[in-house]
């Protein structure tokens, strides 16, 4: 436990940005798993959109640092190929 006041307000910090990046993280894995379940259902339209959206969710928590950039990069270029094989 926490016994200067330093780490107790560190503490009270490091709470704090984890339920941050708990809730962006999860924002994201909603958002991806969108874009997966128009993918497997076969709606290129739909899967088209949610990709729009997830797109930029994901590189907002790769800029906040929630996720490793290069992560970001390669879950957008998998999704992109993904969606690019049910459209052709």
């Amino acid at each position: 436990m926490a016994n200067t006041a330093s780490a107790k307000k560190a503490a009270r910090k490091i709470a704090r940005r984890t339920a941050t990046n708990k809730n962006r993280r999860s924002r994201v894995r909603t958002f991806v798993r969108k874009v997966e379940e128009a993918l497997l259902a076969g709606d290129k339209d739909a899967a088209a959109v949610a990709f729009k959206a997830a797109e930029p969710e994901l590189m907002r928590a790769a800029s906040k640092g929630v996720v490793h950039r290069n992560t970001a990069a390669r879950k957008v270029s998998r999704l992109a190929s993904r969606l690019k094989t049910l459209s052709a």
